[in-house]
């Protein structure tokens, strides 16, 4: 008898080589430091050259420059933070505190410090543009464990506390600042800082899903242990056999997941059919895989 062990690989550990810095200090300094690098650039340049709203904290340190033009947006964006950052003292952690300290020092000093031209006449094209960049940005940011300091400080706390969604704190916030705009603003730039405002989030939404999504695949085979197999030794991946029942043949059988990414995904469709060309492939999308030797819980 052979004394070797088969070694298990756990669900998603792929490569026994594994290099995780998420919760490092520089990387989250360089996420933040990048992010607040480009939504500077985007507001200095885009939003308010042609004075854009774009949303939030930074949206009513704008609307107060243009009817005041006491300091500059950049400026009033930081002082207008700071009841928040205490909120984020008391309320969150002292690490996110600090994090989105940073980053809202970091976007005041590029804005006021980093002015690059863009000119771009369109109200239209500008707006597409400074909702990509500043999204880009703000997204690069939220994946650290802080944020960008103005709303992001009381969506973090009420999406933890209340699981009160981030997006829709935000909802509330622009339709309220908007409603104030239109007393002040012409409709045509209301308009198009709605426009901002709708592409920032899909581009933030993009940012925080790259390089995270993941597959959840099930697969209904009678030849699922020889599956199974074949996917531990190949793709290094596991997975999990769940009971079924079958209800035209009334049998047990059992059924294969597993969680894989985009790359390895068509691989393991490969895997499957080669076994049982009457398998049944079940996939579905996921963005949240928390655990194992997955992506960590984000604990701010």
């Amino acid at each position: 008898m052979s004394d070797k062990k088969q070694v298990q690989h756990p669900l998603g550990k792929g490569s026994s080589f594994s290099l995780d810095f998420t919760y490092s200090f520089w990387w989250n300094v360089i996420l933040i430091t990048t992010g607040s690098l480009l939504a500077g650039i985007g507001l200095r340049s885009l939003a308010v050259p042609h004075e854009f709203i774009p949303g939030g904290i930074f949206g009513l340190a704008s609307l107060i420059y243009y009817k005041t033009g006491i300091l500059s947006p950049g400026w009033l964006y930081l002082l207008l933070n700071v009841p928040l950052f205490v909120f984020a003292w008391i309320k969150v952690s002292r690490r996110f505190f600090w994090y989105s300290v940073y980053a809202t020092i970091a976007t005041t000093g590029f804005y006021e410090l980093i002015n690059i031209p863009m000119y771009v006449e369109s109200q239209l094209y500008a707006s597409v543009a400074c909702g990509l960049i500043t999204g880009f940005g703000s997204g690069i940011v939220l994946r650290s464990l802080g944020s960008n300091g103005g709303l992001d400080v009381i969506a973090v706390y009420l999406f933890q506390r209340f699981n009160i969604g981030i997006g829709k704190v935000y909802i509330i916030f622009n339709f309220i600042l908007f409603g104030l705009s239109l007393f002040e603003l012409s409709l045509d730039l209301i308009i198009a800082s709605l426009i901002l405002v709708f592409i920032s989030a899909i581009s933030v939404e993009k940012t925080l899903s790259l390089f995270n999504q993941r597959k959840v695949v099930f697969i209904i085979s009678d030849k699922a242990e020889e599956i199974s197999n074949d996917i531990l030794n190949t793709l290094k991946q596991s997975g999990t056999f769940l009971k079924g029942f079958g209800a035209y043949s009334k049998q047990e059988k059992n059924i294969l997941m597993t969680v894989v990414n985009n790359v390895q995904l068509k691989k393991l469709e490969e895997i499957a059919f080669s076994h049982d060309d009457n398998v049944l492939f079940i996939v579905e999308n996921t963005f949240s895989v928390v655990g194992s030797s997955f992506s960590k819980r984000k604990v701010y």
